[in-house]
C-alpha cells in the first residue's frame, strides 16, 4: 500500500463521520454505501465518483476532521460587481444630459426672446465695481475684485451650511432652503412671467396671475421639500436653476461673469477634493450618518425618496414569484441596471434609510426608503446654474457659433466627469472640466473661428 493510498483511505474513513455531510449534498450511492476502506475500495470509489462533475466540489475534505462549504470565487463576483458599477447605470448617465441641456436651452431661449435679462441697469450688492471705465486694465481688476468678493460670500455661506449640518441643525437648514426656494418660486418667477408676457404682448389680469403664482409656488414647495412625482420635482429643480442663472446673467457685470466662472471652478475643485474641503466634509458626514443630502440642493436622475405607503409591499399580500421577478427585472432594466446588480446591493440599499427631521413625541414616524435613490446619479444645482450662465452669457452676444461651441464643450466636460466618477467611485467636482472646456471653446470660437468664418463668407469661399 503506497503512502498516498493509505492517506486517502484515512480521509475516506473520516468522511463517513461528518454528520452525513456527503450524503446530504451528494447522491444516494455516496461513500457511506461502501464499507471497504482498503486500497481497492479507495480506487473503486475514486473512479466511480470522478465522472460526476456535480459532486466533485462536495468531496473536498480538510485534514483535521473539519469540513468547509464549497469555495466561492469572490474575485469573479467582485470583478462582475465592478463592471456593473462601472456602467453606473448608462441610462442614468444619459438622463443627466437631458436636464442639463434643457436648463441651458431655457436660459438661451429666454435671453433671445426677452431683452430684460440682457440690459445692465442694476447690479448685485456683492459686486460694488461696475466696470464702467473704458480702460481694459481697470475692467480687469474690477472683475477680479468682484469675483473675489462674491467668492468670499460663497465660501462663508458654504462653511455656515457645513457647520449647521455638522451639529444637526436640520430645522435651520430646512428653513433657509425653504425661504430661498419660496423667493425663487414666487418673486423671481413673477418677474420672469411678467417679462415673458410683456415680450409677447400677452394681456393678463392680476387675479389670474396671483392664482397662477400661488398654485405654481405651493406645488413647487411640496415637490421639492416633501413628496411629489419625480418628473415634477425634476422640472421644478431645472426651472429654479435656469431662473438663478438668468439672475446672475442680468445682475453681474460683463467681465465679472467670466471671472466668476473661472474662480468658482477652482473653488469647486478645492471644496470637493481637498481633505478638509467643505463639500467633501458634507458628503462624508452624510455617508457616515446614512443620510441623503437635501433634495433642494441636488438633482437626481431617479427618486430621491419613495412613498412609504405605496412602495412598501404589505406583509399579508405576497405577489406571485414569477410576476415579482418580471416586474423587478423590468424596473431595473428600465433604469440601466441588471437584476444581479440589484441583488448584490440589496443589503447596502437596506441600510440607506433617512430620517432628517426629529419627529416630535407622539407624532407618527415615517421612515423614507432610499432604495430607488441608491441607483441614481446626482448633480448639484450649482452645476446646472453655472453651466447655464456660461451658455446664456455666450448667447447674449448674438453669436450662435459661440453658443453652440459652449453647449458642446459643457456636454463633453460633463461626459468626462461622469466617466471619472465611474472610475474613482467617489464624489467629484462637476464644474472644473466643463467650465474649462466652455471657456476655452468660447474664447477660441469668438476670437479665431468666428472671424475666420466671417472672412470666408465675405470672400465667398465655402468649405
Amino acid at each position: 500500500m503506497s503512502e498516498s493510498e493509505s492517506e486517502f483511505a484515512s480521509v475516506s474513513e473520516k468522511t463517513r463521520l461528518m454528520d452525513g455531510h456527503v450524503e446530504t449534498n451528494g447522491s444516494g450511492n455516496s461513500l457511506s454505501g461502501d464499507s471497504r476502506v482498503g486500497p481497492e475500495g479507495s480506487r473503486k470509489r475514486r473512479s466511480r465518483r470522478l465522472p460526476e462533475d456535480d459532486d466533485v466540489p462536495e468531496a473536498q475534505i480538510v485534514t483535521g476532521g473539519s469540513s468547509r462549504p464549497p469555495p466561492v470565487d469572490y474575485e469573479v463576483a467582485e470583478l462582475r460587481d465592478e463592471e456593473e458599477e462601472l456602467k453606473y447605470g448608462a441610462k442614468h448617465v444619459i438622463k443627466l444630459f437631458a436636464p442639463v441641456s434643457l436648463c441651458m436651452v431655457v436660459v438661451v431661449a429666454t435671453i433671445s426672446a426677452v431683452n430684460f435679462y440682457s440690459v445692465k441697469d442694476m447690479y448685485l450688492v456683492y459686486t460694488p465695481f461696475h466696470e464702467e471705465s473704458s480702460d481694459t486694465s481697470t475692467k480687469v481688476w474690477n472683475a477680479a475684485a468682484n469675483s473675489l468678493i462674491l467668492m468670499a460670500v460663497i465660501v462663508v455661506m458654504t462653511v455656515l451650511l457645513i457647520v449647521l449640518y455638522k451639529y444637526r441643525c436640520y430645522k435651520t437648514i430646512h428653513g433657509w432652503l425653504i425661504l430661498s426656494s419660496l423667493m425663487l418660486l414666487t418673486v423671481f418667477s413673477y418677474l420672469y412671467l411678467e417679462e415673458i408676457l410683456r415680450a409677447y404682448n400677452i394681456p393678463m389680469d392680476y387675479p389670474t396671475i396671483v392664482l397662477l403664482m400661488w398654485n405654481f409656488g405651493v406645488m413647487g414647495m411640496v415637490c421639492i421639500h416633501w413628496q411629489g412625482p419625480l418628473v415634477l420635482q425634476q422640472a421644478y429643480l431645472i426651472f429654479v436653476a435656469a431662473l438663478m442663472a438668468l439672475v446672475f446673467i442680468k445682475y453681474l457685470p460683463e467681465w465679472t461673469t467670466w471671472a466668476v466662472l473661472a474662480v468658482i471652478s477652482v473653488w469647486d475643485l478645492v471644496a470637493v477634493l481637498m481633505p478638509k474641503g467643505p463639500l467633501r466634509i458634507l458628503v462624508e458626514t452624510a455617508q457616515e450618518r446614512n443620510e441623503q443630502i437635501f433634495p433642494a440642493l441636488i438633482y437626481s436622475s431617479t427618486y430621491m425618496y419613495a412613498y412609504t405607503s405605496m412602495a412598501t409591499p404589505s406583509n399579508d399580500e405576497n405577489p406571485p414569484r414569477g410576476a415579482a421577478a418580471r416586474s423587478s427585472a423590468d424596473s431595473t432594466e428600465e433604469h440601466g441596471f441588471t437584476q444581479d446588480w440589484v441583488d448584490n446591493h440589496s443589503s447596502r440599499v437596506a441600510q440607506r434609510r433617512l430620517e432628517v427631521h426629529d419627529v416630535p413625541r407622539g407624532a407618527p414616524r415615517t421612515q423614507i426608503h432610499q432604495e430607488e435613490e441608491e441607483r441614481g446619479v446626482k448633480l448639484g444645482l450649482g452645476d446646472f446654474i453655472f453651466y447655464s450662465v456660461l451658455v446664456g452669457k455666450a448667447s447674449s452676444y448674438g453669436d450662435w457659433n459661440t453658443t453652440l461651441a459652449c453647449f458642446v464643450a459643457i456636454l463633453i466636460g460633463l461626459c468626462l466627469t461622469l466617466l471619472l466618477l465611474a472610475i474613482f467611485k467617489k464624489a467629484l467636482p462637476a464644474l472644473p472640466i466643463s467650465i474649462t472646456f466652455g471657456l476655452i471653446f468660447y474664447f477660441a470660437t469668438k476670437e479665431i473661428v468666428s472671424p475666420f468664418a466671417d472672412s470666408l463668407a465675405n470672400e465667398q469661399v465655402f468649405i
